[in-house]
C-alpha cells in the first residue's frame, strides 16, 4: 500500500484536530470541593449544589 506524503499529512492533522476537540471536552474551573454532608456518611453519589453557583445543562449531561 503505498501512501503519498500530502495525505499522509492530511491523516495527521484530521487526528491531531480530533484529539485536541476531545480533549477540550468538558467543564471549565476547579473541581467541586467535598460538601460537609458528603463526608458525614450522606449521599456522595449525588451531586451537591453550591450557594451561589448556578448550574447550566449540557447537552450531554443525561449520558452522565
Amino acid at each position: 500500500m503505498q501512501t503519498s506524503l500530502p495525505h499522509l499529512i492530511r491523516l495527521t492533522v484530521v487526528l491531531a484536530v480530533v484529539g485536541l476537540a476531545v480533549a477540550g471536552c468538558g467543564r471549565k474551573g476547579d473541581l467541586d470541593p467535598p460538601s460537609a454532608q458528603a463526608t458525614k456518611g450522606g449521599d456522595s453519589s449525588k451531586p451537591t449544589k453550591q450557594p451561589g453557583v448556578a448550574d447550566k445543562p449540557f447537552l450531554l449531561d443525561p449520558l452522565l
